[in-house]
């Protein structure tokens, strides 16, 4: 029987290249994101190969999420994988700068969004008596950093949360994964960075990255293990970074 998987942040970076990979082995998918347009072209790429079901919301949207998800069809309401992926860092402020905006961005979708999301699958997971839940955290979960003051306390969250459900759910046949990556080239950092692209770009110049598929592939050595085996917490970084701000760019790696 076809598993099916739930991912949160799907129309970019880990979050596609997961869905393309889940699709590439027949795993149907529930994909998730704010922009409709990528969602479905994704499901137009991806229906080739599994079913493929589409939901389009912001995480923070605790009411608009409640109700797309009751509207969930019978083919899809069995989730055996949850993947949360959406996530944001808004600017790079000293706390005594910060922009209050931005602090709600990223406590509302990598905190709150995560808890919303996870508590209406959850449920159904504990019914079934299996499931497997993968929240993406981050280095800057591991470790803080000069002006990363709230996103690294929002990924500290997912860290502590993703404890915390490993714990509660112990028992109940439920897996709880989490996935933490350093400098991944996706669209972060131009977010981050509010849409200066040129800037965004020089965050992964003179080095090889992780590509999204990178983390993809981790993603889904963890959701394949035997029934007995949880890959419980994992950092992976590039070979040239050392940690959140330490990262060698004297040369580049060759892929």
């Amino acid at each position: 029987m076809k598993k099916t998987a739930f991912i949160t942040g799907a129309t970019s970076g880990i979050g596609l290249a997961t869905a393309r990979l889940f699709a590439n082995h027949g795993i149907n998918l529930i994909l998730c994101g704010r922009r409709q347009e990528r969602l479905e072209s994704i499901k137009e790429e991806l229906s080739q190969k599994v079913e493929v079901f589409t939901m389009q919301f912001d995480v923070r949207n605790k009411e608009l999420f409640e109700s797309l998800f009751e509207k969930t069809p019978p083919a899809f309401k069995n989730i055996d994988i949850l993947i949360n992926n959406a996530g944001n860092a808004h600017g790079l402020d000293t706390i005594q700068n910060g922009n209050t905006q931005d602090w709600d961005a990223m406590l509302d979708i990598n905190v709150k969004g995560l808890l919303y999301v996870s508590q209406a699958i959850i449920p159904q997971m504990m019914e079934q008596k299996s499931g497997h839940i993968i929240n993406i955290g981050s280095t800057a979960g591991k470790e803080v950093y000069q002006k990363g003051n709230v996103y690294c306390a929002s990924k500290h969250a997912v860290d502590a949360i993703t404890t915390g459900m490993r714990l509660d759910l112990n028992g109940c046949g439920i897996k709880v994964s989490g996935i933490n990556p350093g400098l991944v080239e996706t669209e972060f950092s131009e977010v981050r960075f509010k849409g200066d692209a040129q800037r965004a770009q020089k965050v992964y110049q003179n080095f090889t990255p992780l590509k999204p598929e990178d983390v993809a592939d981790i993603i889904y050595f963890a959701v394949t293990r035997p029934p007995h085996v949880t890959i419980a917490d994992l950092t992976v970084m590039c070979l040239d970074q050392a940690s959140s701000t330490i990262v060698n760019k004297s040369f580049v790696t060759i892929s």
